[in-house]
């Protein structure tokens, strides 16, 4: 498993409890390992434990130290980006912060992408256009700001800036695609630049950071190609090619089990690669694509990254559905088609949980199921949010943020609403 600056992201709460601090978990790997939750649904809606109105946004919840956080945007009566915080246990309001941004170049312009990252007291906000801002997580008391698109003349992606900020020991790392600075690196204590690197176009995955060789490594997936890159200086360790075919539209995270590191694009496709444990290198195993977007070939994801569970790959495709592949060659194993209504990108989000895994589909209903090489079998379902129009103004809506598990609860927005519902078993 990939390790992401985990020992200091973690929350010193009680024996059990498991915050959700950064972009998909404790370890950016979509696994929540808590116990003690719920088997199945009492019935067809699940019971709201307090709900709290919000603005519009693509960006996920994060829950750090009995608060949680999320972002959003007002178009009216001026356009702004605005930060919150609540309590976890009430959903009272703690602090917020807003500024102005302007979404004139931004296509689907519903709101920020990135979630708010959490470490060390410290809350870091980044919004589509390139503003990033510092806080004290528990106050809400601005310690520094930057404005990238500015600083850096970002080539702002037709979607806006995405990925999620990472923090690397004393670093934050942020891939925003800015003039010989596709990657950038900040002291995360004052913002001053640390590095910059790459002249990459920007694509919208997170970047994440695993071990190798002894090193630590941060994997970026830039517009054209996968890097790694020393997390310190900024220096290349290795690049591995992976083209597009027309726009850049990575937006799924790298993930790695083992040696295997995997990535998959709706349009292009999906990319195998072996990054040794003795070298710091990287070696294609293979790469597989569809003839379009529309007639696919392995696994071509959206929104939704995919679980490396051992040999084996599960994945949300580009019209919803549910694959399993064959992780040494990428082989399709299974297809299942009742998790979301097929759509095109329609969307789900999977979050592993020991045995059992969580899906959160678009239409804002909660699975709990099971996965192996042989099927995918569903164990309960029911309703947690419903669809709103400002993210896509079609098919009666979607929900297409990632939803945060934290503390035997689940914490999940639409355009409308953040909302808190209790997992844990009775």
């Amino acid at each position: 498993m990939a390790v992401v600056g985990g020992w200091v992201l973690l929350s010193a709460l009680g024996a059990g409890a498991e915050d959700w601090p950064q972009w998909r978990g404790v370890n950016r790997d979509g696994q929540w390992t808590e116990k003690g939750l719920i088997r199945k649904f009492a019935g067809p809606e699940i019971p709201i434990k307090w709900r709290v109105p919000i603005g519009s946004g693509y960006s996920g919840p994060t829950v750090a130290k009995g608060r949680v956080y999320v972002t959003d945007r007002v178009a009216e009566p001026q356009q702004l980006e605005r930060v919150h915080c609540f309590d976890e246990k009430t959903g009272e309001k703690i602090w917020s912060h807003s500024y102005e941004a302007p979404y004139g170049g931004v296509s689907y312009p519903a709101g920020p992408r990135a979630s708010v990252t959490l470490d060390e007291g410290r809350a870091y906000a980044l919004g589509a256009l390139g503003h990033l801002h510092c806080f004290d997580a528990a106050r809400g008391k601005l310690l520094w700001s930057r404005d990238l698109n500015r600083e850096y003349e970002i080539n702002l992606p037709t979607w806006g800036i995405a990925a999620s900020p990472l923090i690397e020991k004393d670093v934050v790392i942020l891939q925003i695609g800015g003039k010989d600075a596709c990657v950038v690196a900040l002291d995360k204590r004052t913002g001053k630049e640390r590095w910059k690197a790459l002249g990459d176009p920007a694509s919208y995955s997170a970047p994440i950071t695993i071990d190798q060789a002894g090193k630590r490594v941060t994997v970026v997936w830039t517009a054209d190609r996968v890097v790694g890159l020393d997390p310190r200086t900024g220096a290349e360790y290795w690049s591995a090619p992976f083209p597009r075919k027309r726009w850049p539209i990575g937006i799924a995270t790298p993930v790695l089990n083992g040696d295997r590191l995997f990535l998959s694009s709706a349009i292009d496709g999906s990319l195998m690669l072996r990054v040794p444990k003795d070298r710091l290198a990287v070696e294609q195993l293979w790469q597989r694509r569809g003839a379009t977007e529309q007639n696919t070939d392995a696994l071509h994801s959206l929104i939704s990254t995919p679980l490396l569970m051992g040999d084996y790959i599960y994945g949300i495709c580009s019209k919803g559905e549910l694959r399993c592949l064959d992780a040494k060659t990428g082989d399709r194993l299974w297809e299942n088609v009742s998790v979301v209504p097929l759509n095109r990108w329609a969307a789900a989000h999977l979050v592993r949980n020991g045995e059992r895994v969580w899906i959160f589909n678009e239409r804002g209903e909660l699975i709990i199921g099971s996965l192996s090489p042989t099927g995918f079998q569903e164990i309960s379902r029911a309703g947690l949010l419903k669809p709103t129009l400002a993210q896509l103004r079609e098919r009666g809506g979607v929900c297409w943020s990632h939803p945060a598990f934290a503390n035997q609860h689940v914490f999940a927005r639409n355009d409308e609403e953040l909302v808190c519902a209790s997992l844990k078993s009775e």
